[in-house]
């Protein structure tokens, strides 16, 4: 028997129907059933498997308060189990009132801070469910209140999905289906718009070409800005040498201005946009720089978001960095001119943090282009974050991530619709782009990928880094409309 098992303990007072549901849960009639109260004596243990996850379930003998000698000796056997577990099904009779007894063990039970389950038993019909809810008398919430019948086989779905959200994921199911998944995606998902990576055989099947792989070690870094914020000021300082024209006259950079420079083993290669203004403002040869900017922000893979530190910031200045995020690039949010600005960087971080909420996750760096300030730490931030978005985490841990956040944090059940996440995986990078497959994708609310997304961030570094999460089915195709869904 596998000692790392999870194990779930059925416990509760004498007649409830542990067994029974022991047996469901089985699929075997191993525990005797009988309506003689206190059949079961000892602990019986059995390997169950629900769906494709396995757990140790352990069914304890019922508990009853009398002095009859056998029966604490029963009592002290289950609650020693439950310390021994790692999910408790406490079971009661539906037919019967709540009394003190079970709160007074429930209570017991829960001191413990284990996975709880109440599982309110012969609850046979819609009218009897009714009863259901004097049972919240125990402070339970009702996504751990389960109303089941054994012998009706009623509720017990529900209970056996909450039960499986709980059990450890099945890494070969999951390399399985991932596996397949992937297979599919070969076969039916072609990208037709793309001539140059395919090429139509003789037999009408499109193969895909071989196609240039991707150089990690090229960052190619846009940065980018109102005008005269000082881009050109940080282009040169970090390049340490003037190579694109500097002036105090607003808009003197025209052409954005490609530069490269090879930093820590990386080929950096910086794109000096045109300093944007309002677009009612810009005529002639700036509303092309306009133009070029974006252009040259969609072969960008990381952005410099430079603001002014002694100026007030501007609603253009949101407009900019908003840029960033409907390109999904990689950002710091450099503030410059540091120097000329005697307020704390804390009030101003806060006014940032506030209007920029978007770009919660980029680090802020305080710079001076004109003294040298904080230069060195830019450029060393900027491996850093490319690191951070072209990062790949593996099935396995991205699964356990995303199991230990569900446990915390329960999926929602939208008009009692019952949501189950199968498994995560990571399918793409640049930004990193995680794929939920679950039973109904289209309910999952986005506050609830905010709180994954979040949650994702407390275990992995994706410092500066934006965050795609995409719920699909298992038979979805990953369409391009989905990776527009942004970290909202």
């Amino acid at each position: 028997m596998d000692k790392t098992l999870k194990k779930i303990a059925l416990i509760g007072q004498p007649n409830v129907g542990k067994s029974s549901l022991f047996n469901r849960i089985a699929n075997k009639r191993i525990a005797i059933v009988s309506d003689m109260a206190g059949t079961t004596r000892d602990i019986r243990k059995h390997e169950i498997e629900i769906m494709d996850r396995k757990a140790l379930m352990l069914d304890t003998g019922g508990i009853d308060e009398t002095n009859d000698a056998i029966f604490s000796n029963v009592k002290r056997k289950a609650i020693e189990t439950a310390k021994e577990a790692d999910i408790i099904l406490f079971m009661v009779d539906g037919k019967n009132i709540p009394d003190d007894k079970d709160k007074e063990l429930f209570y017991e039970l829960q001191r413990l801070g284990k996975e709880l389950a109440l599982v309110v038993n012969k609850i046979d019909n819609d009218k009897e469910l009714e009863r259901l809810w004097e049972f919240f008398e125990f402070g339970i919430g009702d996504e751990n209140l389960f109303g089941i019948s054994v012998s009706h086989n009623r509720g017990t779905k529900n209970l056996f999905e909450w039960i499986y959200q709980h059990l450890p994921v099945n890494l070969e199911t999951v390399a399985r289906e991932e596996a397949e998944a992937l297979r599919k995606e070969r076969e039916e998902n072609f990208d037709f718009d793309d001539e140059e990576d395919y090429s139509l055989e003789s037999d009408g099947d499109f193969v895909k070409e071989e196609v240039a792989e991707i150089d990690e070690n090229k960052i190619n870094v846009a940065i980018i800005g109102r005008v005269n914020v000082g881009k050109s000021s940080i282009l040169n300082a970090i390049l340490g040498e003037e190579r694109s024209v500097v002036s105090p006259i607003a808009g003197t950079t025209i052409d954005p201005v490609d530069e490269s420079f090879e930093f820590k083993e990386k080929q950096i290669t910086f794109v000096d946009t045109a300093g944007l203004r309002r677009r009612g403002s810009i005529e002639g040869i700036e509303k092309y720089a306009l133009m070029r900017t974006k252009e040259m922000l969609e072969k960008a893979n990381m952005a410099l978001v430079v603001l002014d530190a002694s100026r007030e910031l501007t609603d253009l200045d949101e407009k900019i960095a908003g840029l960033v995020d409907e390109y999904g690039l990689g950002t710091i949010i450099v503030l410059n001119k540091w120097d000329e600005n005697m307020d704390t960087f804390q009030k101003m971080e806060e006014e940032i943090r506030r209007r920029f909420r978007f770009l919660s996750y980029a680090p802020i760096i305080a710079v001076s282009a004109k003294t040298g300030r904080s230069i060195e730490r830019l450029k060393d931030k900027i491996i850093e974050i490319f690191n951070n978005y072209t990062q790949r985490i593996s099935t396995s841990q991205l699964n356990r991530v995303i199991e230990e956040a569900v446990i915390r944090h329960s999926l929602p059940s939208p008009n009692g619709a019952y949501l189950r996440i199968y498994y995560a995986t990571q399918f793409s990078t640049r930004p990193p782009r995680i794929a939920l497959v679950m039973n109904k994708p289209s309910l999952l609310h986005f506050t609830y990928k905010r709180y994954l997304i979040n949650f994702l961030r407390e275990q992995f570094n994706f410092e500066g880094t934006p965050i795609h999460v995409i719920a699909r089915g298992k038979n979805d195709k990953m369409g391009d409309e989905e990776y527009l869904e942004r970290d909202k």
